[in-house]
């Protein structure tokens, strides 16, 4: 089925309830209009929860980015001399 035929039978079926339960006296707001509102209120949430959560893994991707480059940079301060006598040694023999 096509998926505007589906959201106006959602619609329809959502206007209908919301025409029977302002009919009984029970409420006013459902109505398609207020659902939309929630539905695009969440939506936004979402957003802001997915931004959030993006923002989290970007903060720690660079803080592990800054950490790998202090190990490699003190790594090589310490390894490099060791490396560099080793060679010097080979090669007088």
């Amino acid at each position: 089925m096509d998926t505007k035929k589906l959201m106006n039978l959602a619609l329809e079926g959502v206007d209908s309830l919301g025409f029977r339960l302002d009919q009984l006296g029970i409420t006013s707001r459902v109505n398609r209009h207020n659902i939309a509102a929630f539905l695009m209120a969440e939506q936004k949430h979402l957003e802001g929860e997915w931004d959030s959560i993006q923002a989290k893994v970007d903060r720690r991707r660079s803080q592990f980015d800054h950490i790998s480059q202090q190990v490699e940079s003190r790594a090589d301060a310490i390894l490099g001399p060791v490396l560099s006598r080793i060679n010097r040694f080979r090669a007088s023999q």
